[in-house]
């Protein structure tokens, strides 16, 4: 079939270099899998690295504590997705004798398994002849085939028995990561380079179609703290944990809010936005000293006084993570002391100075 020899030829000619592309062992497959969910290629390669020397094996990381994988995963969203990855490796384990399901339908048995993990895990270590139909695969099937597409619905009706009809049953796996690719880089969702695409011939659309429209992002303002207490290298950031029942991020820790109306300019240290799901937040923080505790919100979570080497074995939250580090207060910055500190000792040695000139 044409569609299937022209697009492996130009996946053989033009695929993404990748690290779980470099081997074939199904654990690192299904790793790779877990966290390219609704994240970005750019954003995974890091976490992926890390993560894989960390855990080499799915035993590694059944015997790991939660709070290690959840550490390790901080920053990179949809904690859901490690939590099952654990869950699931613990299952394979004590119902598989830690030997991974070989197909799609085994593997979608597993806790927090997909439709779409299994069929690319399936295909890929192991060459089963499924199609692994996520949303770029979709847009370059609902194009080819001159559909319009409807959310929710695509997936799992007539496009999804068009994909299990194209996939290569020789090279499944190279199949669906030529499709995956096609989708993240020619067929993009807007302005689609569709005189490089290898299968244009028989393109129903060729270009841009209707796509749906997607949720209204909702704003959000919060005000946090960053308290911190004794002196570099030793300093302690003050850090509280979220409810254990929370709807996001249960269990995971971060800054303490400022009370409604006690914020101060002369406080601020950092604005930043970040994006969860459909929300953007618009967060500002205030650097409080040990006697302004009394301006943080009053709220029952459990707060604790955290080492600053000891915040990279934390489960911190993305926004956490992202503010400690933007504030140097992360470990990493050997060349200088975190930001805050420092500021607040060349504050004091300012006045050292004043008070002897005088």
């Amino acid at each position: 079939m044409d569609f299937r020899r022209n697009l492996l030829q130009w996946f053989d000619q033009n695929a993404r270099e990748l690290p779980w592309r470099q081997t074939s062992d199904p654990w690192a497959i299904w790793v790779s899998e877990t966290m390219l969910q609704q994240t970005r290629v750019s954003v995974v390669i890091d976490y992926y690295t890390r993560f894989m020397a960390r855990y080499p094996t799915l035993q590694s990381l059944a015997q790991a504590d939660e709070s290690e994988v959840l550490a390790l995963w901080s920053g990179l969203g949809y904690y859901r997705r490690a939590r099952a990855l654990h869950e699931a490796a613990r299952a394979v384990v004590s119902e598989h004798a830690g030997v991974i399901p070989q197909t799609a339908a085994a593997l979608s048995r597993l806790p927090g398994v997909g439709v779409y993990t299994a069929a690319a895990v399936a295909s890929i270590a192991f060459s089963e002849p499924v199609a692994a139909v996520d949303g770029n695969v979709e847009r370059v099937l609902t194009r080819y085939f001159g559909h319009e597409p409807v959310p929710g619905v695509a997936r799992s009706g007539e496009l999804r028995r068009a994909a299990e009809q194209l996939v290569d049953r020789e090279r499944p796996g190279d199949f669906n990561q030529a499709m995956m690719d096609l989708g993240a880089t020619l067929c993009a969702p807007k302005s689609p380079m569709c005189l490089a695409c290898p299968v244009r011939e028989g393109c129903a659309t060729r270009g841009e179609h209707a796509v749906p429209r997607t949720k209204k992002m909702l704003s959000r303002k919060t005000a946090l703290a960053l308290v911190q207490r004794r002196q570099w290298p030793k300093a302690e950031v003050l850090l509280q944990r979220r409810a254990a029942d929370a709807s996001q991020m249960p269990n995971m820790w971060e800054l303490p809010n400022v009370k409604e109306g006690q914020e101060s300019e002369d406080m601020l240290l950092l604005t930043v936005r970040h994006s969860i799901t459909n929300t953007n937040y618009y967060v500002t923080v205030y650097g409080l000293t040990m006697n302004e505790q009394k301006l943080l919100a009053r709220d029952t979570a459990e707060r604790v006084w955290v080492p600053v080497f000891d915040l990279p074995e934390l489960p911190l939250t993305g926004l956490t993570k992202k503010i400690l580090n933007r504030l140097r207060v992360m470990p990493g910055f050997s060349t200088a002391r975190p930001l805050v500190i420092a500021e607040e000792e060349a504050a004091q040695a300012a006045l050292a100075a004043a008070a002897t000139t005088h």
